[in-house]
Order: C-alpha cells, then structure tokens, then sequence
C-alpha cells in the first residue's frame, strides 16, 4: 500500500509507470523521515555513536559500580556522599520552587482571544495523530477530534497509520470521517518508531501550525484557538506550547491513581516552574503545538530517540527557541496494569538516557548553545532524574545493611552530614507536598491519600530504569508499543 494517495488500477505500462514513480516518491520521503535529523545535525541525533569519553564513563561507572556499592554498605563512603549531596539539594530547590510557584501561580500571559475568535483570522493548523493497533479507540478518537473548534476549512487533521495496520484503517473509515481529516500510511522501514511517522507525515501537513495527538486524547474543543492566539500574541521566538496532559481514568487502579498524581504534579507545577526560571521544558509526548516552519528549521522529530519530545524540547533551546506552557487540558489514560505500566516506563527512561546521551556528546558545546543557567536546568531535569531513579532503592538497601551492621550510612555530623539530612528528609517532603497539594487542587479526582504511597511509586520507577538501561544496550532503537482500550470518557465531562 502506498502513502499519500488512494491509487486507482491502471491498466498498460502508463499504470506500472505512474505506480513506479509513486513508489519511488515514497521511498524518498520515507528515507526523509528516517534520516533527515542524521544527514542535518549527526551530533543531534541519536543514530550516531557515544562519543569516546562517554563511552570510558560508562564502563567506569559499570565496573566501580559493585566496589563503591561495597563501601555503601560498609559505612566508608563520605565521598559518594559528597558527590551526590550538590545534584540532589539542587533537584530539591526545584521542587520546592514548584511548590511556591503552584501556591503563587503568575498572571496569564495575555492572548489576543477576541483575534482567536474571528475564523477569517486564524492560521491553517494540521493535526497530526500516529495509530497502531488502535481499532478499538478508533470511532472516540474520531469524535474527540472531530468535536475540535476550529472552522473545517482550516484544519488538516492527518491519521498515520503503518502499512501492516489495516485493522486500525478500517475502524477510522468505519468511524465516519470528514471531509478535513485523511488516513496517511506509513511505508515499511525502520525504526519503527512514532516520531519517524510523524516526519514522514509533516511532508504532507498543509498546516502553518501542526500539533500531535496519541490514539486515546479527548483535547479540549478550544485548545488549537487558544494556541494561535497565544503565538499571534508572542514573538517568533515561541515556537511550541504544550497543553497539560491529564488523565481520565485515576480511580482504575494504583497505578493510575500514582499515574494521574504524577502528571498533575509535572504538568501543573513542575513544567510551569521550568518555563518560569526560563529553563528548557521536556515536552510531552502529546499535545505539542509548533510552529511548522520552526518544527522543519531544527529537523522535526528524531526518528531514533523513543522519547522524541523530551529531544525535542532541548534541541529547540540550544538552537535559540522557546517552548511555553498553553492553559488548556488534553485527557489521556493512564495504563492499568503492572506489565503496560512498567513497558511505557522503561521506553521513557530509555528515551530520557538517549536524549541525555546525545545532548551530552560535547558538554562544551551544550554549554555554549545554552548557556550556564540552560545548561544546568538540563543537568537537573535529565541526570538529575535518571540518578534518583537509579540511586533510590540502594539508598533503602544500604540502610538495611547498615541497620543490622551498625555502620553508618549518612553522616551523623558536620556539614556533610547536615546536607545529606536535608536532602533525605527535603526530598521526600517536597515530593509529598506536591503530590497533597495536586491531589487538593483535583476536587477529588485524586485521593489525598495517594501522595502518601509516592515512595512506593518511585520504587517502581527505580525497576524502570534498570530495565531501560538494559533495553537500551540491547535494542535501542525499539519502540514499546503502549496499548490502549475502548474509553468509557465522553467529550463532555471533560470539562
């Protein structure tokens, strides 16, 4: 099957001609898709090798690790200590700006909605949404963006689907499309991955703003209004606006009650914290809006990297834009079980170390792209993150250890000791508060009693990482297919 076009039979050699040349087309924009990052900026992307220093840390790291856990255990590690004390106090500050900037939230940045509001003045927009396997969703995901408030003859809504995919193909036809929205198939290739789909589709978005759907989102109607107001008001300097992601479905499990916690915290307190201290922001994976020239300037998406979005957000700061966030939801679900939950965690983490990896190639030249205060918000959002993960169940090890020993595993006293406290006692307060404070703000969607059981979700965090560390030596480039079920959520009580 090919791409772009509904090909109708054409008997004599005219027909092999014409479907030759189309394939060929197709070849050409599939190899974009794939490789346009590598060809344009190799030291950006993750298809290309570790640098040579990276490589000798890592297998540092990887033969000292079972020696320095060792000393852990056995008390004489003051200089571990020292040497975690700088990055985690930093990660605790951040948190505890969060809080602050939560409770004392800034003005809204003004937005020209009455310009929003007059259709003759709004921007073309494409909507780009990647399906796999989504049969099931696919008549509410039809109707969620159907139900958008944007006049049809400005919209461009595209379904990319994979060549192997026919079931998902016929849901959407079976759905009732309309006359502005299109299935687009991706040809077979590798790596199968969501953002190598989305940059073969942006070859044919007709739209001067694109933004990105996932299979199971319910946006709200007014958020691509909101959005062009907000860059019709801005410089072009803005160039992406994540909308905040939230969950619909909190009450399924612990998991999506943990889930759900999680998203508020980072969507509502974290994410705007960033923008506020002029930080890069970590996109999400969904509701991304663009400007589509910028998007094509820095080379889309990173065929190569499974958290393409997270990539994204810091290409775009080193190369001089600026992402912000839009006052508006999207409603996603949370994954229900143990087995979805930990793969759609161990391909983030996967995805957080490659962009770390990548960005990482040359700290030099980070440093100069982004500059001291950039460059350490990277250090703090991206080490920072993987390091906790990794580091927090030997923490609970060790103190074990050291409870039957009698060895000493934080410094009682001195300075070192002081900061080691803080950060123990800080770190799990703040990650607390901020989950009492967004389960306060949720009306009741998310039990008070759910920031109670966060240490117990970060524990499984922690089991993520390993997993991710070891699926990115073994295949790093593959995609865990995250699976979603037929939503019982209307439109209407989103809002």
């Amino acid at each position: 099957m090919t791409s772009s076009v509904m090909r109708t039979s054409v008997d004599g050699a005219r027909g092999q001609s014409l479907a030759s040349a189309s394939d060929s087309l197709d070849s050409t924009l599939l190899d974009n898709a794939v490789n346009g990052l590598r060809r344009k900026r190799p030291d950006m992307s993750a298809a290309g090798p570790l640098a040579a220093w990276q490589l000798a840390v890592l297998y540092g790291l990887g033969t000292g690790a079972p020696f320095a856990a060792g000393l852990v255990m056995l008390g004489q590690a003051d200089w571990l200590a020292a040497a975690l004390t700088v990055p985690f106090a930093v990660i605790v500050l951040l948190r505890f700006t969060a809080v602050w900037y939560l409770l004392f939230p800034a003005p809204e940045e003004a937005s020209t909605t009455a310009l929003a509001c007059v259709d003759a003045t709004l921007p073309a927009y494409s909507v780009l949404i990647p399906v796999y396997q989504e049969a099931a969703v696919a008549p509410a995901l039809v109707q969620a963006i159907g139900a958008l408030d944007y006049p049809p003859d400005k919209l461009d809504i595209i379904f990319i689907t994979e060549q192997n995919d026919e079931l998902t193909r016929a849901a959407l036809v079976h759905a009732g499309l309309r006359a502005h929205m299109r299935i687009l198939t991706v040809p077979t290739g590798l790596p199968k991955t969501k953002p190598r789909a989305c940059n073969f589709a942006l070859q044919f978005a007709t739209g001067d703003y694109v933004v990105v759907y996932d299979a199971e989102d319910v946006p709200e109607p007014a958020q691509l209004r909101k959005a062009a107001a907000r860059f019709a008001s801005s410089g072009p300097e803005l160039v992406c606006l994540q909308a905040r992601l939230s969950i619909y479905n909190p009450s399924d499990s612990f998991l999506t009650k943990q889930f759900t916690l999680e998203y508020a915290v980072l969507f509502e307190a974290i994410l705007p914290a960033l923008e506020r201290l002029g930080l890069p922001i970590l996109l999400g994976g969904t509701s991304n809006h663009f400007r589509r020239s910028a998007l094509v300037a820095v080379g889309a998406w990173d065929a190569f990297n499974v958290t393409e979005d997270a990539d994204l957000g810091v290409r775009l700061a080193r190369l001089g834009y600026r992402c912000a966030m839009l006052d508006s939801d999207t409603w996603e679900e949370a994954p229900r079980t143990a087995r979805v939950w930990m793969g759609q965690r161990t391909r983030w983490l996967k995805g957080w170390i490659q962009t770390y990896l990548v960005h990482m190639r040359a700290p030099q030249r980070l440093l100069s792209d982004l500059g001291g205060w950039r460059f350490c918000g990277v250090q703090i959002m991206l080490a920072g993150m993987i390091l906790s993960a990794l580091i927090h169940p030997w923490f609970y090890a060790a103190a074990v250890v050291c409870l039957f020993t009698g060895a000493e595993l934080i410094p009682s006293s001195g300075l070192l000791g002081i900061i080691c406290w803080f950060n123990f006692a800080a770190g799990h307060l703040v990650g607390i508060l901020l989950g009492v404070i967004s389960a306060w703000r949720s009306q009741g969607r998310i039990p008070l009693a759910a920031a109670i059981d966060l240490p117990v979700y970060w524990l499984a965090i922690s089991v993520a990482s390993y997993r991710a560390i070891w699926d990115l030596y073994r295949r790093p480039f593959y995609w865990q297919k995250t699976p979603h079920s037929a939503r019982r959520v209307t439109i209407s009580s989103t809002h």
